[in-house]
Formats: structure tokens, C-alpha cells, sequence
């Protein structure tokens, strides 16, 4: 045999080692990926389970609460408030909230007293309810707050009483996040307004 026939019939070492290094690299790429999906698909690792959406839910009209709170005596004083269900309107139930006690709160750079009696509603389910009656007092405070940093000219408007609405309703919300992650009030109402 000729030197040329020799050399050509030994494959050279470079080449065969490369092939070698990139096939180990290939069948480790193959079952990083393979691993990554059974880690996914929660086959093996476990501890990553999917996080459930805690958050309360809209309740539709006629559609059963499973977090209704249960009502015993007045109805509607600082126990959860009633539902309303109507034929018109939202297709989502109302859920009122009435607070247990009055506010009587000075006003901002004022001699003036304000006296209020709030209630507040929600579309979602009875969490929401059970919140307030349990975060009351910090709500309590939050809302005395905000009714000593409301301007004298404010209660005594239409626009007025409605911007502190949507203050009060902000500050009932944020509570209410601080404490379950989640506000849950749509809006406050008056059910009495005293200005003193």
C-alpha cells in the first residue's frame, strides 16, 4: 500500500473528536430540556404548584355565595349588610356593608364638626364583607383620616360630598389590600350627613 492510501483510509483526529464534543453536547441539550419539562409539567421537582386565584369573584344575580356571611340579628348593622337583587341594571348582585357606629371627625383648618353614617356595597363575594367586619377599626381610622383632611367647602357641595365618596372608597380599598391583598368596595354611601 502507498503512503497516500494510508493516510487516506485513517481518519483524521480533529475531525473525530469535534463530532465526539458536539454530540455530547447535543444529547446534554436534549436532556436539559427534556428534565425542564417534566420540571414544568410538575412530574419531577415538585413544590412549584400553580398559584390559585384567590381574589374575590363577581357573583352573579341568583348565583349562590359560597362566602355569604351568616346574618344574625339586624340585619345590615356591621354583620355583612344585605344583598340586592334586582330585574334591571348590573347582572352582578349587590352586597351592602353598614358601618357598626357614626364618624364625627373636625374638618380641615375648620371649627366645622361633620357627622356621618356610611355604608359601603360590593359586587363580589362575601370576603369582601368579612373583611370589613374584621379590618373595622383599622377602616375606622382610616376614614376619621381622611374626613379631618377634607376642606370645610367640600360638605357642603354636591361635588364636594361625591370627591369625598371616591376618597373614602379609595381608603376603604387600600385597608382592605394592605390586610387581604385585595379591596373589594365598589362605593360608599352617606346614610346620614350632619354638619355642625
Amino acid at each position: 500500500m502507498s503512503d497516500k492510501a494510508e493516510k487516506s483510509a485513517k481518519p483524521k483526529k480533529g475531525k473525530g473528536m469535534m463530532m465526539k464534543v458536539l454530540a455530547g453536547v447535543g444529547l446534554l441539550a436534549a436532556g436539559g430540556g427534556g428534565v425542564f419539562g417534566m420540571m414544568q409539567a410538575g412530574i419531577i421537582g415538585g413544590g412549584h404548584e400553580a398559584k390559585e386565584d384567590n381574589t374575590p369573584k363577581l357573583i352573579r344575580k341568583g348565583e349562590e355565595d359560597p362566602y355569604a356571611p351568616k346574618t344574625e340579628g339586624k340585619e345590615g348593622e356591621g354583620e355583612g349588610g344585605a344583598d340586592v337583587e334586582g330585574e334591571g341594571g348590573s347582572e352582578f348582585r349587590t352586597a351592602y356593608y353598614t358601618f357598626s357606629d357614626d364618624f364625627t371627625s373636625n374638618l380641615r383648618n375648620s371649627d366645622a364638626l361633620v357627622q356621618l353614617s356610611l355604608a359601603c356595597s360590593t359586587r363580589r363575594d362575601g370576603r369582601v364583607l368579612m373583611w370589613l367586619k374584621k379590618h373595622e377599626l383599622a377602616i375606622r381610622s382610616e376614614i376619621l383620616t381622611i374626613l379631618a383632611d377634607t376642606p370645610e367647602e367640600d360638605v357642603y357641595t354636591v361635588p364636594g360630598k361625591e370627591r369625598l365618596q371616591k376618597r373614602l372608597t379609595a381608603a376603604i380599598n387600600k385597608v382592605l389590600a394592605e390586610n387581604e391583598g385585595f379591596g373589594g368596595v365598589d362605593a360608599v354611601y352617606f346614610r346620614s350627613f350632619i354638619i355642625q
